[in-house]
């Protein structure tokens, strides 16, 4: 990115944009009114710190990932005690404790994309990012990133259940990458096989339940899910068809997949509520055993 700017290919061409600074070393930057984090959540603790380094006084950050994010305890000023953390997301509470839930804004990203080498991203559908607040406010300071994220043509919208938009997200999420991952399948490969779409569509249900006792109802987003594979994943049905979930490109090139955020802790969640989850239960164990061989 410093030599070459960072590039992204698309169906309406290529863009290169050359940021005013790229660095390894956020010691190396000045506090910031606005950091995206765009780290997976694996990722996210160990740097905790160098996160809050970078926030001014006032400064928010704003969690950019798949799943079940670290905050999702905090609802309100009252609720940022200790037995907020998630220890699978955040195990020594580095995020809670250096960054700090009041801090965060959580976000809820549709697009597909995929690294051809570094700096260099190929996009292959949707550009839908929701932004909304851990207590549900349609905050001023949501609504000023929400504002400069339109002005640069970013289709940026500020919610106020953002929740419930990560559990929808989960319905297709949860199902696609685990599998995608497990049988090296792109997505719209995995509808061939029956016993894919019956595992698939069973996964559906559990995540749709799991959501139910939480308080959020995907009964009707939960049938339309069932279609994913055959559109492609995505949002709008008219994604390129052989897109690659997040999961199996970092399986394939032997990274750390995001297996908490995505699987472990909404397996967690069911338990917790008394949900029987048996298709999850299994892909759980099955997905992290993938995850260590991978890495290893």
């Amino acid at each position: 990115m410093q030599s070459s700017g960072l590039s992204l290919l698309s169906a309406e061409g290529e863009f290169v944009v050359r940021p005013a600074h790229a660095t390894d070393d956020p010691g190396t930057l000045p506090p910031q009114d606005t950091v995206f984090v765009t780290l997976k959540a694996r990722a996210q603790p160990a740097a905790a710190r160098a996160i809050a380094s970078l926030l001014a006084p006032g400064g928010v950050a704003v969690f950019a990932n798949n799943g079940i994010p670290w905050w999702w305890n905090h609802r309100g000023d009252g609720d940022a005690a200790p037995v907020g953390k998630l220890p699978l997301l955040d195990p020594e509470g580095a995020l809670w404790s250096h960054v700090g839930p009041r801090r965060a804004i959580g976000c809820v990203v549709y697009s597909a994309n995929e690294v051809v080498r570094p700096g260099v991203v190929r996009h292959a559908a949707n550009n839908q990012w929701l932004l909304g607040e851990p207590d549900g406010r349609l905050s001023p300071r949501l609504q000023e990133i929400v504002a400069v994220l339109r002005a640069a043509q970013v289709r940026a919208e500020a919610v106020t259940d953002l929740r419930a938009r990560i559990w929808a997200k989960l319905l297709r999420n949860a199902p696609l990458n685990s599998l995608c991952a497990l049988t090296r399948l792109p997505v719209d490969q995995l509808a061939l096989e029956p016993g894919l779409q019956g595992l698939l569509e069973q996964v559906i249900d559990e995540i749709a339940a799991i959501a139910a006792a939480d308080g959020v109802d995907l009964s009707d987003r939960a049938t339309a899910a069932k279609a994913a594979p055959r559109l492609g994943a995505a949002v709008d049905g008219s994604a390129a068809p052989s897109i690659r979930p997040s999961m199996l490109q970092d399986a394939l090139q032997g990274r750390a997949m995001e297996v908490e955020a995505i699987l472990g802790q909404v397996q967690q969640f069911a338990r917790e509520r008394g949900v029987a989850t048996p298709v999850l239960d299994l892909l759980v164990p099955l997905v992290r055993g993938l995850d260590r061989a991978a890495r290893r």
